[in-house]
């Protein structure tokens, strides 16, 4: 057996741990926490008071026009000198979920903005409140327009979990590095990092077009029954 098919399936087994223990966990809770960000994000800047409006604006403007890198560092090596000390885990969930919230907060204002104003008036006219049509007429038909930019988040979140290794949690780019350290292999092990994560981003995207096809099929199975 060749030497580097010997160390990618000897390495195989610890780079997948960290996958699963790591950074899928990572990945999913960062997606869920910020979604939720977001979504409360964009309903304050169309519909909150100003003041919260300008405040949603103002940490959308910072997380997207600084580097996921750096917003990573300062929390986990910044806020300790001003007594605030976070594991690399909690660390490394809060800047990546801040930073999804702010991203999808702009998917979620734009897919909003983009449902008729007659779908409102609609459901005003048929006794609906203004949280009832948001919630069952607004949100269900722009969740279905939000779905690709989404997914798109999600697939890059994925491989933007890597940048967590800089702060020293044990996902599976820092395991690729932990065993670089000690075998000297740097591009073969590098290599079988970049084929899991691409593995990981092909599964996701068979995955998104699935769902879209899906949702386009109840889309328009909606539209002829109206």
């Amino acid at each position: 057996m060749p030497h580097w098919l010997q160390l990618m399936l000897e390495s195989l087994g610890p780079l997948l741990w960290a996958g699963v223990q790591f950074t899928i966990p990572l990945t999913l809770l960062s997606f869920a926490l910020g979604l939720t960000v977001g979504l409360a994000a964009a309903l304050i800047r169309l519909f909150g008071p100003k003041p919260l409006a300008a405040i949603v604006r103002f940490y959308v403007w910072i997380i997207r026009g600084t580097p996921l890198l750096v917003q990573l560092f300062l929390i986990f090596y910044g806020l300790p000198s001003i007594g605030i000390l976070l594991d690399a885990f909690p660390a490394a969930l809060i800047g990546f979920t801040l930073n999804v919230g702010a991203y999808t907060s702009e998917i979620i204002r734009a897919v909003i903005s983009s449902v008729p104003k007659g779908q409102w008036e609609a459901a005003y006219s048929i006794g609906m409140t203004w949280p009832q049509a948001l919630r069952r007429t607004v949100l269900p038909q722009a969740a279905r327009t939000a779905v690709p930019p989404l997914s798109n988040t999600f697939i890059s979140l994925v491989k933007d979990t890597s940048l967590a290794a800089a702060i020293t949690v044990p996902e599976l780019f820092q395991a690729a590095q932990r065993i670089v350290a000690t075998t000297y292999e740097p591009l073969i092990l590098y290599v079988e990092a970049a084929l899991i994560y691409l593995a990981l981003s092909s599964v996701l995207s068979v995955l998104q077009e699935r769902l879209e096809i899906r949702l386009n099929r109840q889309g328009g199975f909606v539209e002829a029954r109206a």
